[in-house]
């Protein structure tokens, strides 16, 4: 897959455009409660975009039931997502390669059974679900 094209918008561009919640977690990096999201217990055929700039992010194949209380993935579309070290050191943020956008956060070693032993823990807000065919 190629290099998702760069989205740049100024805060007033995404507010125009996100909901407050979508921009308070895409743009202000915060999280969904666990267990509210709409993707939590989905497990439909498709791709999930990103919510700002439809960038496909994950296929439907790559997400599994961690039990964890968000949508989780094992990996995402090669090039789709960032991932960058919280300042704290304890986890992975991983964000949209293309806007920037926070999606949530990526564990590894947790023992899933998955072929990377990664859950990408991703808020449902932050993503969109576009059905195959």
């Amino acid at each position: 897959m190629a290099t998702p094209v760069s989205v740049q918008k100024s805060e007033d561009e995404w507010r125009a455009i996100l909901s407050p919640e979508q921009f308070r977690i895409l743009r202000e990096k915060d999280t969904e409660p666990k267990f509210s999201g709409e993707y939590d217990k989905f497990f439909a055929d498709g791709v999930y975009n990103c919510v700002g700039c439809k960038t496909p992010l994950y296929k439907s194949s790559t997400k599994f039931d961690s039990g964890c209380g968000w949508p989780a993935f094992f990996e995402g579309l090669p090039g789709a997502i960032n991932r960058t070290p919280d300042p704290d050191g304890r986890r992975t943020e991983i964000t949209c390669a293309a806007c920037g956008g926070h999606l949530g956060h990526v564990f590894k070693g947790e023992g899933h059974k998955t072929s990377t032993d990664e859950r990408h823990c991703v808020n449902s807000i932050s993503i969109k679900f576009m059905p195959a065919n």
